[in-house]
Protein backbone atom coordinates (compact mmCIF):
# COMPACT_ATOMS: atom_id res chain seq x y z
CA UNK A 1 0.00 0.00 0.00
CA UNK A 2 1.26 3.43 -0.85
CA UNK A 3 2.30 6.03 1.73
CA UNK A 4 -0.20 8.97 1.75
CA UNK A 5 1.72 12.40 2.02
CA UNK A 6 0.43 14.81 4.26
CA UNK A 7 -0.22 18.29 3.14
CA UNK A 8 3.50 19.36 4.44
CA UNK A 9 5.38 16.55 2.97
CA UNK A 10 3.14 17.36 -0.51
CA UNK A 11 4.47 21.34 -0.48
CA UNK A 12 8.31 20.41 0.23
CA UNK A 13 8.06 17.95 -3.05
CA UNK A 14 6.14 20.08 -4.99
CA UNK A 15 8.99 22.83 -4.03
CA UNK A 16 11.62 21.20 -4.76
CA UNK A 17 11.17 20.49 -8.34
CA UNK A 18 12.77 22.70 -11.07
CA UNK A 19 10.93 25.77 -12.44
CA UNK A 20 10.25 25.99 -15.91
CA UNK A 21 10.36 29.40 -17.21
CA UNK A 22 10.15 28.74 -20.70
CA UNK A 23 6.95 30.87 -22.02
CA UNK A 24 4.87 28.16 -25.14
CA UNK A 25 5.53 30.35 -28.27
CA UNK A 26 3.72 32.91 -29.35
CA UNK A 27 1.70 32.70 -25.84
CA UNK A 28 1.31 36.65 -25.66
CA UNK A 29 0.00 37.10 -29.41
CA UNK A 30 -3.21 34.59 -28.39
CA UNK A 31 -3.64 36.30 -25.68
CA UNK A 32 -3.66 39.49 -27.40
CA UNK A 33 -5.96 37.78 -29.75
CA UNK A 34 -8.63 37.16 -27.18
CA UNK A 35 -8.08 40.48 -25.77
CA UNK A 36 -9.45 41.99 -29.10
CA UNK A 37 -12.41 40.01 -29.25
CA UNK A 38 -13.55 40.62 -25.93
CA UNK A 39 -16.90 43.58 -26.85
CA UNK A 40 -16.46 47.02 -25.27
CA UNK A 41 -19.22 47.91 -22.83
CA UNK A 42 -22.13 49.29 -23.85
CA UNK A 43 -22.70 52.02 -20.80
CA UNK A 44 -26.92 52.69 -21.93
CA UNK A 45 -27.63 48.65 -22.31
CA UNK A 46 -26.06 48.96 -18.24
CA UNK A 47 -28.16 52.08 -17.31
CA UNK A 48 -30.86 50.84 -18.47
CA UNK A 49 -30.84 47.30 -16.65
CA UNK A 50 -30.05 49.15 -13.46
CA UNK A 51 -32.66 51.63 -13.72
CA UNK A 52 -35.06 48.55 -14.54
CA UNK A 53 -33.68 46.81 -11.65
CA UNK A 54 -34.62 49.37 -9.62
CA UNK A 55 -38.43 49.75 -10.77
CA UNK A 56 -39.37 47.14 -8.37
CA UNK A 57 -38.41 48.10 -4.93
CA UNK A 58 -39.35 52.16 -5.75
CA UNK A 59 -42.86 50.69 -6.83
CA UNK A 60 -42.65 49.31 -3.44
CA UNK A 61 -41.97 52.30 -1.31
CA UNK A 62 -44.11 53.99 -3.20
CA UNK A 63 -46.89 51.83 -2.29
CA UNK A 64 -45.66 51.84 1.65
CA UNK A 65 -45.91 55.86 1.31
CA UNK A 66 -49.46 55.26 0.03
CA UNK A 67 -50.91 53.24 2.72
CA UNK A 68 -49.24 55.20 5.60
CA UNK A 69 -50.87 58.49 3.76
CA UNK A 70 -53.86 57.12 3.44
CA UNK A 71 -54.27 54.97 7.24
CA UNK A 72 -53.14 58.63 9.36
CA UNK A 73 -56.00 60.52 10.30
CA UNK A 74 -57.12 63.19 8.64
CA UNK A 75 -58.61 66.22 11.11
CA UNK A 76 -60.95 68.50 8.82
CA UNK A 77 -61.53 70.94 11.46
CA UNK A 78 -58.27 72.84 10.59
CA UNK A 79 -57.34 73.66 7.22
CA UNK A 80 -53.16 73.31 6.92
CA UNK A 81 -53.56 76.59 4.60
CA UNK A 82 -55.61 78.22 7.24
CA UNK A 83 -53.25 77.30 10.05
CA UNK A 84 -50.45 78.53 8.41
CA UNK A 85 -51.81 81.67 7.28
CA UNK A 86 -52.53 82.46 10.88
CA UNK A 87 -49.17 81.62 12.08
CA UNK A 88 -47.98 83.97 9.72
CA UNK A 89 -50.56 86.94 10.21
CA UNK A 90 -50.40 86.58 14.20
CA UNK A 91 -47.47 88.91 15.79
CA UNK A 92 -45.87 87.95 18.54
CA UNK A 93 -46.94 89.59 21.31
CA UNK A 94 -44.22 89.72 23.14
CA UNK A 95 -42.45 92.40 20.44
CA UNK A 96 -44.35 94.96 21.45
CA UNK A 97 -44.24 94.38 25.18
CA UNK A 98 -42.83 97.31 26.78
CA UNK A 99 -43.19 96.73 30.74
CA UNK A 100 -40.99 93.71 30.51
Amino acid sequence: MKKRLTPEEFVKLARELPRDERVPYAFEKRVMAHVGQIPAPDLLSMWTRALWRAVAPCFGIMLIAAAVSFTQSNDSSTDIGTESDNAVMTLPDSAFDLNV
